[in-house]
């Protein structure tokens, strides 16, 4: 039942999650009510700056305020499921940075703990609320790409210099970005997984997680479907600019991305001449979507100067607009409005294909089923 009631929501970490402190701030409906991070002086800074009273070093601490109705975790990748399952446990809501947890049991017990909680737990994925994804979706549903035939998704980036958790990361944990919109355009989950490791990183850099491989690349079937998705990823001695991407072939019209920043994607429409199949296109924005007090978020970062913007916002290019898109889905999940996308059993669908495909790689391609919660 949809509630007219303010959300109160706490951010945790600031590093990536300043970057959505005043889209909550504009958002009608919603109350910025806290912030946490371990580190004083940069947690009073912040606070300083974006003029928020109540701030916490621990995140129990927030677990404990009953005045937060909601937590945005964007902490290290190691602490999504634990933190996830200690809000859920104390009857927080959840939106969770990606990706959901490093584990098949981190994903079962969310899941498990969502149900039990009744609250909402989503998966804060950008790429299935980028402008591109937002468009080729508009296109699959009007009917203007037939049938989808093949998808394929690719995120490649350099992750030398990131935090200490991020050396030597098997790609395929990180890989939601890839995964996401290949699995949501369809509205279904993925079944198995077939994944190959290839290349090798630095010496120095495999023993942490012991895992060799420089890229991991993944073919999964798709529950109930004959499609078939492919995804690539890589993060360590690669050369490669960043790329989020992904493709979809369909029986009239196909969508690639574009090869490098700055230049736009491509339609491709079967019955043209040869020379005419291919044509550059445009992707519209979809700020209309939004409440207009956040639209104007989808074009620019909340900083204005660059330098101030978080690494992954600004070598992903924005993130395609999709940051206010995730608060007013997350927050209108909560307020009863509409399901919560991905919900936490897709979330850990599509976490666990990224699990699942470097288990597979490690066997040397096996294939590997996916659980089904």
């Amino acid at each position: 039942m949809a509630s007219n009631k303010p959300v109160r929501v706490a951010i945790i970490g600031l590093g990536f999650g300043a970057e959505f402190i005043p889209i909550y701030q504009s958002y009608p409906g919603a109350e910025l009510a806290a912030i946490c991070r371990r580190n004083e002086k940069e947690l009073n800074a912040c606070g300083d700056r974006w003029g928020i009273a109540k701030r916490y070093t621990t995140f129990e601490d927030v677990l404990a305020d009953p005045d937060i109705d909601a937590v945005h975790i964007n902490s290290p990748i190691p602490d999504h499921g634990p933190q996830s399952l200690a809000a859920l446990k104390a009857g927080k809501h959840v939106g969770c940075t990606v990706p959901m947890g490093t584990s098949i049991e981190e994903c079962r017990a969310i899941v498990a703990a969502q149900r039990a909680s009744g609250k909402v737990y989503m998966m804060m994925e950008t790429v299935v609320y980028s402008r591109e994804y937002l468009f080729v979706k508009e296109l699959y549903d009007k009917g203007e790409l037939g049938r989808i035939q093949f998808l394929r998704g690719s995120h490649q980036q350099d992750m030398d210099g990131w935090p200490d958790y991020w050396p030597g990361l098997p790609p395929m944990w990180y890989a939601t970005h890839c995964v996401s919109p290949c699995l949501a355009l369809l509205g279904k989950h993925a079944e198995s997984v077939v994944c190959h490791g290839s290349g090798r990183i630095r010496d120095e850099l495999i023993p942490r997680y012991n895992s060799p491989f420089a890229i991991e690349t993944a073919t999964f079937s798709i529950r109930d479907s004959d499609v078939c998705a492919e995804v690539t990823r890589s993060l360590f001695d690669t050369a490669r600019q960043y790329r989020e991407s992904f493709d979809a072939y369909g029986s009239i019209k196909s969508f690639e991305w574009q090869q490098v920043e700055g230049e736009e994607p491509v339609i491709h429409t079967k019955g043209l001449p040869e020379p005419e199949i291919p044509q550059r296109v445009s992707v519209p924005d979809y700020a209309h979507r939004l409440p207009e007090p956040i639209q104007r978020f989808t074009t620019k970062g909340v900083y204005n100067v660059e330098d101030e913007q978080h690494l992954s916002f600004t070598q992903g290019g924005g993130h395609g607009g999709s940051h206010p898109h995730l608060v007013h889905a997350w927050l209108s999940a909560i307020k009863g409005e509409r399901p919560a996308l991905p919900d936490a059993e897709t979330s850990a669908n599509w976490t666990m294909v990224g699990i699942c495909a470097h288990e597979s790689a490690l066997k040397k391609g096996e294939k590997v089923l996916i659980p089904q919660f």
